[in-house]
């Protein structure tokens, strides 16, 4: 019967270790869609994917086939600071796991005393025949102390912290995924001021060889003087845009080097006019709307998120139940050096403790309570967050449909405004028609010149934004196994 007590004790011990108090975590529905409602079609750079694609590329933007782009973008992960502050986070929540996991060992400690210790004669109800000159003492004790995971709190801590990693690195790749959008964005608005400020060179030159050509018809008697100060007015105002357009690649050319971790003196990038009349759209793989719960890392952040406050459910739920600690203290305890380590110096003591709080004042409901609204809460960031995403991708599907339309229609009021320029100036030239006529023609001619560059940034930025609405390449299986 002595021997089967222990090992019925030791099975007892074994099937409560097993336990798990908490609800069990099973991933929400999310809201999603069968199809999206902007179609794609093969007009604005979206097709249906095939079974051999290889769907995004990581390296997305090496899809606009610019050499200068993949160079900046090359630079963003090893020295973008932002990016290094999530990479750091990361790393943080990692090492919190090895904290968690630390609890489900013993603690082992131990601490070396010597002392020498005379007791007083006079100290109250002490027997003086017991007084002597002192005697040492020495001490190397090592004790343990080991909870027993009866009810899952150490075990759902474990995965608790696993799952906030996991979160931390999808939230990491979210960072880098709109770092990169965003110096594509930065850069394309680069090459589309390059393309102003061209245009507005060019529409300087045309505009002084006009302001000539009124001089030379006032002086000749041919012109009154105000043909010659509207088209001084007109040159001027060029001048204005063109400096204006100049701010505004400076401040790109600056956005661009801090997303590439250097100070603005340090990056110039020569210029390369954007051109209207070679679209540089890339052909994007499509994907079915339910995809996106795999290729969005702020989608997949979310729902790792949503399974940790899972767990701090179990974990508030634990606090219900007696703990069992198993406590142990054993060393060597002698009063001289040389019985210090002697086979009569040792001394050791083992035993369990059981513990449970008996009242608190309704500490653990209210944690308890706390645990099941933040997992609410964080239920419907996930589904938020899955809502958003189907708008991102629906938002720049109709950008790209939209404006592919309001190009071609674009264009067309461009050719228009040029035709109509060339026919005022000879007119004028003619003297059939007052120069106010070529001033409006030069305005609308300009003004649509240089809708037909904004339009074809407005297509490039749709493009990256549906890029990064569709995960930019990555995958929920990319998040480490912890």
């Amino acid at each position: 019967m002595k021997r089967i007590l222990p090992l019925i004790a030791g099975s007892t011990m074994l099937l409560l270790a097993g336990c798990m108090v908490g609800p069990k975590y099973t991933r929400p529905p999310a809201v999603t869609a069968p199809i999206f409602k902007e179609a794609p079609t093969d007009q604005y750079g979206w097709r249906p994917g095939q079974p051999n694609d290889a769907v995004l590329r990581t390296n997305w933007w090496q899809m606009y086939q610019d050499p200068q782009l993949n160079v900046l973008e090359a630079q963003v992960n090893g020295a973008n600071q932002t990016l290094k502050i999530a990479e750091a986070n990361f790393r943080s929540a990692r090492a919190a796991i090895g904290l968690a996991r630390s609890k489900e060992a013993p603690t082992v400690g131990t601490g070396v005393n010597v002392s020498t210790i005379r007791e007083s004669a006079d100290e109250p109800y002490f027997l003086t025949n017991l007084a002597n000159n002192g005697g040492g003492d020495f001490t190397l004790p090592i004790d343990m102390n080991y909870e027993i995971d009866l009810w899952g709190r150490i075990r759902r801590g474990v995965t608790f912290a696993r799952e906030q990693a996991q979160a931390s690195d999808a939230t990491m790749e979210s960072v880098r995924l709109s770092l990169h959008a965003e110096l594509a964005t930065d850069y394309f608005g680069l090459r589309s001021a390059d393309g102003q400020e061209k245009l507005l060179d060019e529409t300087i030159k045309a505009y002084q060889d006009a302001l000539q050509l009124t001089q030379d018809r006032f002086n000749g008697g041919l012109a009154v003087s105000s043909d010659v100060t509207q088209a001084e007015a007109q040159l001027d105002q060029a001048r204005v845009q063109r400096t204006d357009e100049e701010v505004q690649r400076t401040q790109f050319e600056h956005g661009i080097a801090i997303l590439i971790g250097k100070p603005p003196a340090a990056v110039t990038i020569p210029r390369k006019p954007i051109d209207v009349q070679a679209p540089e759209m890339p052909t994007i793989p499509g994907m079915v709307p339910s995809a996106l719960l795999e290729r969005r890392p702020d989608i997949a952040a979310a729902e790792r998120r949503m399974a940790a406050a899972n767990e701090q459910i179990g974990i508030a739920r634990a606090a219900y139940y007696p703990t069992l600690s198993l406590s142990g203290l054993a060393g060597m305890e002698g009063t001289s050096a040389l019985n210090w380590f002697t086979w009569p110096s040792r001394f050791w003591a083992v035993g369990p403790t059981f513990s449970e709080t008996l009242f608190d004042g309704g500490r653990r409901r209210a944690t308890t309570e706390r645990a099941r609204a933040e997992y609410d809460a964080s239920v419907a960031t996930y589904r938020q967050t899955t809502l958003q995403a189907f708008q991102q991708v629906e938002d720049n599907l109709a950008a790209l449909r939209i404006i592919d339309t309001e190009e071609e229609q674009q264009h067309r009021a461009t050719a228009a405004s040029l035709k109509s320029l060339d026919v005022f100036q000879a007119r004028y030239a003619g003297g059939v028609d007052l120069y106010l006529e070529v001033v409006t023609s030069q305005t609308t001619a300009l003004s649509n010149q240089r809708n037909d560059i904004e339009l074809m940034l407005r297509q490039l930025d749709a493009s990256v934004l549906l890029i990064k609405a569709l995960g930019g390449g990555w995958n929920s299986q990319q998040l480490p196994k912890l």
